[in-house]
């Protein structure tokens, strides 16, 4: 089975020693994204609305650069900051799997990287 780095420039960089997805055979694997900014670099952090649309549309890059999209994807997990902001964050993402929904846990967490509300991290096929 072959391995292939994959990278978006229209993704953030990794903040470490990670690769913003790797592609084993026909599965993706892409490392959970913030909301970070791939042009400015900056966080968008306003609103948890706004952050999670923001991960989204990072996911949808490096998808896209492999080769797929969110219609290929099986699986989700989401770490939260707050559970309280589930159902916000539900709703954001729900507007990107209004078919068939890819198998998913949502489970809070004590911090996250830069200190952001929502991290999401995804598996997909190519």
């Amino acid at each position: 089975m072959s391995k292939k780095i994959i990278n978006s420039i229209e993704a953030p960089a990794p903040i470490g020693p990670y690769s913003q997805a790797v592609l084993a055979g026909n599965t993706l694997y892409v490392s959970g994204q913030i909301p970070l900014d791939a042009e400015t670099g900056e966080l968008i952090n306003h609103n948890i609305t706004e952050e999670t649309h923001q991960v989204m549309k990072n996911l949808e890059a490096v998808l896209r650069e492999a080769g797929s999209s969110f219609q290929q994807v099986v699986k989700c997990s989401i770490f939260v900051k707050d559970m309280n902001n589930f159902s916000t964050i539900n709703d954001a993402y729900g507007q990107y799997f209004k078919e068939n929904p890819p198998a998913r846990e949502c489970v809070e967490v004590s911090r996250l990287p830069k200190d952001v509300n929502v991290e999401i991290s995804c598996i997909a096929l190519c």
